[in-house]
């Protein structure tokens, strides 16, 4: 017997090691040979009609369900094998007309008018403290680390984007600083401790909130660093010398670029400088993953830079540098899935094994789209003037050093509160 859903597989995986036990009890192994084996299991035969019907959706429900199964290696490991080969290559009519109509419907949904941004993060950014706990570096950094030297820890690495993006925002001691989406308040106390400014960071999130006030108190920064629950689009006041934005950005939504950069253009000082941290793609992607988006993500969406450049322009903005940052995100999600499967029975105990497969599924496969989708991460330096920022790019640098000397006389963060 050979079923549709292995046929699907059979032209597929033409590179790998796959080792197929569908409900039936049929068996196959697919694949040329090379590379670390695999085995896939699945448990009752309306799973492996429903990954045949929709992959980009059921995959994942299905293992997050338990009724498909990594018997030999791990979802990573599947993932990308299934990518490496192309997973165009697994297309049908049925597949692809359900593709096409999901697209449509991200695009359509992403125009509508409302204020869905508070419940989004709230689904993700609210949930317990100790699950970030599980696999965020010491200072609870959720977004890419820069890996600069190749080869040091997490929490090196992390430290080092802090570093890299202070020494480009050209910091000077009592400026004002506006972070847009603070997270847990690392970046804000970095930027008060090592350049004496005055930190002013927004969230959506009441937990995130909560945990960064908390922090700041108890590190004596009350007077330097605030948090306020804010929305971006409604902050009022004097403009700010410095604006700086670290992963939040993919929450905006494709219809909102205009009105995100002609606030920020008019939060900005004249003479400032902004720098905008975010994931994008290197073509259009039309939208986003969609169990990502239903699970994980809600109304995020990665753009590429030819649909972010044209609202920059006409809020006039000008770009002043451009860095993409291809692997460093890919290396960041292993270190956060080496740490999360680590501790895995912590996981099932805060809530349950099917939760701890749908944050497996999550860290495998956003590190995969590092690896094989094109993703990437871009940082744009913005201004208002030519003159505001150096010519050359030795400035970079030569603040990174000289802040790598301050940061040995920083004392030690304390680990974070939940």
């Amino acid at each position: 017997m050979n079923t549709p859903f292995l046929k699907v597989l059979r032209r597929l995986v033409q590179k790998g090691n796959l080792k197929v036990i569908l409900s039936s009890g049929e068996k196959a192994v697919l694949g040329d040979g090379s590379g670390l084996p695999v085995t896939l299991r699945t448990l009752d035969a309306a799973a492996e009609k429903a990954i045949l019907l929709d992959p980009g959706m059921k995959f994942g429900e299905m293992y997050v369900e338990g009724r498909l199964l990594i018997d030999e290696g791990n979802i990573f490991d599947m993932i990308a094998m299934m990518k490496a080969n192309g997973l165009e290559n697994a297309a049908t009519v049925s597949n692809t007309v359900i593709a096409l109509l999901r697209v449509a419907q991200q695009q359509l949904k992403s125009r509508l008018p409302g204020n869905r941004n508070q419940r989004n993060v709230a689904h993700h950014y609210d949930l317990d403290g100790k699950l970030f706990d599980l696999f965020l570096d010491h200072d609870w950094q959720y977004s890419c680390a820069y890996f600069d030297p190749p080869g040091i820890t997490l929490d090196e690495a992390q430290l080092a984007k802090k570093r890299h993006i202070a020494a480009k925002l050209l910091l000077e001691p009592g400026q004002r600083v506006l972070e847009v989406g603070s997270g847990w308040g690392g970046m804000a106390m970095y930027l008060a401790e090592m350049a004496g400014v005055d930190v002013t960071g927004i969230t959506l999130s009441e937990e995130q909130l909560k945990v960064s006030r908390d922090r700041a108190g108890k590190r004596g920064l009350a007077g330097s660093v605030r948090f306020e629950m804010q929305d971006y689009r409604t902050m009022q006041g004097r403009p700010f010398d410095r604006i700086v934005s670290v992963g939040m950005f993919e929450h905006v939504g494709m219809a909102n670029y205009g009105n995100f950069f002609r606030k920020m253009s008019s939060l900005l000082a004249p003479g400032g400088i902004m720098l905008l941290h975010a994931i994008g793609q290197a073509t259009k992607p039309w939208a986003t993953n969609p169990w990502i988006e239903k699970y994980i993500f809600p109304g995020g969406y990665m753009p590429a830079l030819s649909e972010v450049v044209p609202a920059v322009e006409k809020a006039r903005l000008m770009i002043r540098d451009i860095e993409i940052l291809p692997m460093h995100y890919a290396h960041t999600l292993r270190a956060w899935r080496e740490k999360f499967t680590a501790r895995k029975d912590e996981a099932i105990r805060l809530y349950d094994e099917k939760f701890y497969r749908m944050w497996e599924f999550y860290l495998a496969a956003s590190e995969t789209a590092f690896l094989y989708d094109n993703l990437l991460i871009f940082q744009i330096q913005l201004s208002h003037e030519l003159g505001s920022i150096p010519y050359t790019r030795t400035y970079i640098g030569e603040r990174e050093a000289a802040l790598k000397e301050l940061e040995r006389k920083r004392p030690p963060l304390d680990p974070v509160d939940f």
